[in-house]
């Protein structure tokens, strides 16, 4: 009341310090970062380390395990993942919540550092990388060209538009994918070589001692002081082939007798594809302190700078981005919002009858939103979709404050008060119950503070846009809408010899309201007093049988509830049809790169002709793996080997089909055109690629025990199992262990006869069947653009084409033979493409997707085929993981949070009304809100997820707020006249229309959000959807039930007051003060 009383004595103040919001919040509305997610702060770490060449078994054993082995003495380590395929090394390591992810980060770059000593000779660092939202692009920068080659467009985008990335702030990029890196290429003749009896390991030696890296000394003569360089290293690519080999009698054997050389690239081991044709793109990603909108409008604006700095030929384009997703919702919630804002102004019309009244409600609504913006910014919060949802979500709310106290002038208005006391005595008698209220409405997102995980970091911010736009409500509705009642409002009713004297006391007042309602007005009468005639009419005859009634509701309500909420599928957030989507095609395991490239480019003709190519917007495809010497690469998109192929597309605005209908009739078209290749659709969007936590499909299990061959045998029996259930798609083993393999069996005994070394024969195979590279570092130096590159000596591929032509290799220099048959056994065998595990225990996964399924029945029916399994082996076990796991620990943590909400309201409304009953009687309404939010959601096909929760949570507060506005009311006049059945009436009277008004203007504020007609409208519909229901439903159980509990409840209650102050005069233990005669 002091704030009521000082906002009508200093009206200029409290419009100061409204524009002085306005002014602020603008301004913080300009700086605020603007970005997809809250800071999830996601305890991971990657470490990629690659070696070339290498196989995955020997990875995982002189890598792999290794690095578990150190990193365990990391603090805070909750688990370690490895990954381990031909040539890379690649460790996840989660740690608990609380860890200080800077330290940790720290130790991990140190122990990494101690491993070097223990690797193979040779090892460079790894790279370590702090995963979080911010790692994950936001969009593709593509650059092609219809003359120049792959290898050229990676150099162009090294050198001149990554190089330029630092112009804009908080951009940052991995390396280009799709392209090889620059090198001197020795391409080698086997037959040329036997028949000058040299050996490749040879050719590399002859490199190594001609083309030098050393540095050059000084000399001083005289005054001067000369630098010494001699040309050691080439010139020019051209010079290597001059390099000498041997003296062959008086004729000089060259460099250019046995090879050719090349200004080439590195071995081709992965290809990009934009539109279907070969191309280059750098994945955009952003510093974790940037805000995602900001830098890809100035990525877009700097665009045509990088464009300048490329050849003609070259174009630079922006695909995929995903930064569109926020400004749309930043877009359809100023739509929602105008839109809410009118339409509930619509309804105070509707019920008052009174224009400049619903002209004050709606000017609130833009001061609390913008006021709740600076307030986020203020508490270093971001605009994303949590945030957006709550400010969306606040929209239907923030008017309830604001219209309960304008239609309580009302009231005030009809007793014939004047203008300015009607207005005091409105406001003064509802302060403390809309106090009540805020608390109530702020206490069920309590929770949020005690959440963990990525269920806490997504609620904390909503939670935080409703607080701060709802606190913001209630000051408004304290100060600045009694001023503008003051200053725009009429009252008609005002008695002109009214005086203050006609209305005692509070309680007469009270008792007079009362009076009021439910007198009959005559002419006078409007259609809602009709109205509230008709209803009291109603609730006369349901309080004569309540308790039979109020049975009832209980045992429907709640039995109702119980079955919906069992019924109803479960997903961490709505189903989202975005218009593009991610496929993983796996060819037969060790298919060439060659043959995987074209059996994409022939899945993307099929995705033409499906939908049209005018329908298609953008494709974009990464085919086999990334080359090791960029070794970030594997941590945003892994590739397992050369047979696997990962398309992204984009359908134009224009296609209005439904995405899962388009995934199955492209499973179905795939294995009719190419039977042999597997499919599995992968989350494309961020939100969908953080909640799963790596795993590429919303079903993944995971089997694990140190025997590899029992892995297989159950990833066997879980595949054939989760096939036979009818919604399961792409059921597949995630791993590869059955790579093709020919190995070559070295003895030692023979080769030591012929007088050949193990390492001879092992440079001689790597430098034919691979590259020097990896085993005999080299590099020239391009003095025209400043950059060295690498020298490698390799046979073509063409020219090992055979089991024969391996066994032809020459292993012994200057001799025709020993060749490697010679000193080797040769068999072709199958082998692990793929070995990895969690700590240092092998493990298998079998993924899966789903049609037309939710997430929660799914994992139900895997655990289920996980139990049919029987009692498994010793050290064997099997659970799912992904996005089932956040599925269950966010709805748990929802779950308990709305109990929990229910309980901290529950004890504030029994330390209010200091009475266990009447705390009771206003929670009664739970059940039907929580019966209409599942039965609205379960209506419209959607599925209890994080943003119906939301709803439903909301709804409560909203009901409840609606409870105690009218048990408030009836148990003040049940305190007077001592009747419940009478006050339980009249409160109803009394409060009917502000509870049937802002119950009814936020469902009419909620339908555009409901409707998801706006962008990005799936994905906040279910919770609009939510509150509406759970809102109606409460409004007919407050309005009808509510009364009927109180009545009941309370009937036989005593008024007398809890108090044990024996000085209290309303306790029953109150002892008067006796006056001494001598005082007297």
């Amino acid at each position: 009341m002091g704030l009521i009383k000082f906002a009508l004595r200093k009206p200029i103040t409290i419009l100061v310090l409204v524009a002085g919001l306005f002014f602020f919040g603008l301004n913080a509305i300009r700086s605020i970062k603007i970005d997809i997610f809250p800071d999830l702060n996601l305890p991971v770490i990657y470490v990629s380390h690659p070696y070339g060449g290498y196989t995955p078994t020997q990875m995982e054993s002189y890598f792999g395990k290794q690095y578990v082995n150190l990193l365990l003495y990391v603090s805070g380590v909750k688990s370690i993942e490895t990954r381990n395929i031909q040539g890379l090394t690649l460790i996840k390591l989660s740690f608990y919540e609380g860890t200080n992810m800077a330290q940790a980060a720290a130790e991990v770059s140190g122990y990494t550092n101690r491993a070097q000593a223990i690797f193979p000779p040779g090892t460079q660092p790894p790279f370590i990388l702090r995963f979080d939202a911010s790692t994950l692009p936001v969009g593709q920068l593509v650059l092609t060209s219809p003359t120049r080659s792959n290898n050229e467009l990676l150099d162009l985008a090294n050198v001149y538009v990554r190089s330029s990335f630092t112009s804009v702030p908080g951009l940052v990029s991995p390396a280009p994918f799709g392209g090889n890196t620059r090198t001197v290429v020795i391409k080698v003749d086997p037959s040329l070589l036997r028949s000058h009896n040299l050996t490749p390991d040879q050719i590399v030696t002859a490199i190594r001692e001609n083309n030098l890296n050393s540095p050059a000394g000084n000399v001083r003569i005289g005054d001067l002081n000369y630098l010494t360089p001699a040309n050691t290293s080439m010139k020019k690519v051209a010079d290597f082939g001059d390099i000498p080999l041997y003296k062959n009698g008086i004729q000089t054997v060259f460099l250019h007798d046995v090879a050719t050389v090349e200004d080439g690239a590195d071995i081709t081991s992965s290809y990009a594809l934009v539109n279907g044709k070969r191309s280059v793109y750098l994945p955009i990603t952003k510093s974790a302190d940037a805000s995602t909108w900001e830098v890809v409008q100035n990525l877009k604006k700097a665009i045509p700078r990088f464009q300048s700095l490329l050849p003609e030929d070259v174009k630079l384009s922006y695909v995929f981005d995903q930064s569109t997703y926020v400004i749309n919702a930043v877009k359809s919630l100023a739509e929602e919002g105008a839109i809410g804002a009118i339409l509930t102004g619509l309804m105070v019309l509707l019920f008052l009858g009174d224009r400049r009244g619903a002209l004050i409600v709606i000017l609130t609504i833009p001061a609390c939103i913008v006021s709740g913006i600076l307030f986020l910014s203020l508490f270093k919060q971001t605009i994303n979709i949590m945030t957006l949802s709550g400010l969306s979500l606040a929209i239907g709310i923030l008017v309830d404050e604001s219209t309960v106290t304008i239609e309580n002038i009302h009231q005030h208005f009809a007793m014939g008060k004047p203008k300015a006391l009607a207005i005091w005595d409105a406001c003064k008698e509802i302060a403390f119950p809309k106090l009540l209220i805020l608390f109530c409405i702020l206490a069920v997102f309590a929770p949020a503070f005690t959440m963990k995980g990525i269920p806490g970091a997504l609620f904390l911010p909503l939670a935080l846009a409703i607080g701060f736009s709802m606190i913001t409500s209630y000051f408004l509705a304290q100060t600045f809408v009694p001023i503008m009642a003051n200053w725009l409002m009429k009252n008609d009713h005002e008695k002109k010899d009214f005086a203050r004297d006609d209305i005692q006391d509070e309680h007469a007042a009270k008792e007079e309201a009362a009076k009021h309602a439910l007198e009959d007005h005559g002419k006078g009468e409007t259609r809602f007093d009709r109205f509230r005639h008709r209803f009291m009419g109603w609730m006369d005859s349901m309080l004569a049988k309540r308790k039979w009634i109020v049975s009832i509701y209980v045992l429907a309500a709640t039995g109702l509830a119980v079955l919906l909420f069992v019924s109803i599928g479960r997903d961490v957030l709505p189903k989202v049809d975005s218009g593009t989507f991610q496929v993983r095609l796996r060819s037969p395991d060790g298919t060439r790169l060659e043959r995987t490239e074209a059996m994409t480019v022939q899945a993307l003709q099929i995705l033409r002709k499906m939908v049209g190519k005018e329908n298609v917007a953008v494709t974009s495809a990464f085919v086999g793996t990334h080359p090791s010497q960029f070794s970030t690469s594997p941590i945003y998109l892994f590739m397992a080997g050369p047979q696997e192929a990962v398309i992204q597309a984009a359908l134009s605005e224009e296609y209005d089909g439904s995405l899962d209908d388009l995934k199955e009739q492209f499973r179905h078209e795939i294995k009719k055109a190419m039977p042999n290749v597997r499919v599995s659709f992968e989350p494309i969007d961020l939100t969908d690629k953080i909640l799963s936590q790596g795993s590429p499909t919303p079903v993944e299990v995971a089997i694990t025990s140190k025997n590899k061959k029992q892995n297989v045998v159950y990833a066997y029996k879980i595949l054939r199992k989760l096939n036979q259930i009818k919604y399961m798609r792409d059921v597949q083993i995630g791993q590869s262990f059955k790579y093709p393999a020919i190995n070559i069996n070295i003895d030692r005994t023979r080769a030591a006869q012929l007088g050949v070394g193990v390492s001879d024969i092992s440079r001689s195979l790597i430098a034919s069947t691979s590259s020097s590279r990896f085993t005999e570092k080299n590099v020239w130096l391009d003095e025209k653009v400043g950059l060295s590159y690498n020298v490698q000596v390799q046979v073509p591929e063409y020219q090992m084409q055979s089991v024969n032509d391996i066994k032809e290799i020459p292993v012994m220099a200057n001799q025709r033979r020993p060749v490697l048959s010679d000193v080797a056994s040769i068999k072709m065998d199958t082998t692990y493409g793929e070995n990895d595990n969690i700590g240092a225990i092998p493990t298998l996964s079998v993924t899966a997707n789903l049609h037309k399924k939710d997430l929660g029945t799914a994992i139900d029916d895997v655990n289920e085929v996980i139990k049919s399994l029987g009692e498994l082996p010793r050290g064997l076990t099997i659970e799912p993981r992904g996005l089932g796991q956040t599925l269950g620990d966010t709805l748990g943590s929802l779950q308990t949070g709305l109990l929990v909400a229910i309980i901290v309201i529950f004890l504030m409304l029994t330390a209010n009304f200091q009475s266990f009953k009447v705390s009771f009687v206003v929670l009664s309404t739970v059940p039907a809100v929580i019966l209409g939010s599942l039965l609205l959601v379960w209506a419209t096909g959607a599925t209890l997820n994080l943003q119906s929760y939301m709803g439903m949570i909301m709804a409560v507060g909203v009901a409840i707020s609606n409870s105690v506005l009218l048990i408030t009311n009836a148990e003040e006049l049940r305190m007077i006249n001592g009747d419940a059945l009478k006050s339980a009436r009249e409160s109803v009277a009394l409060r009917l229309r502000p509870i049937l008004m802002t119950s009814l203007a936020m469902i009419v504020g909620m339908i555009p959000m409901a409707s998801g007609l706006g962008e990005g409208g799936d994905q906040t519909s279910p919770l609009g959807r939510a509150v509406i229901g759970g809102l109606l439903f409460s409004t007919f159980a407050s309005l009808l039930i509510l009364p009927l509990v109180f009545a009941w409840v309370q009937g036989n209650t005593t008024t007398q007051s809890v108090s044990l102050d024996p000085e209290d005069e309303e306790s029953k233990f109150f002892v008067p003060l006796h006056h001494s005669k001598n005082e007297a």
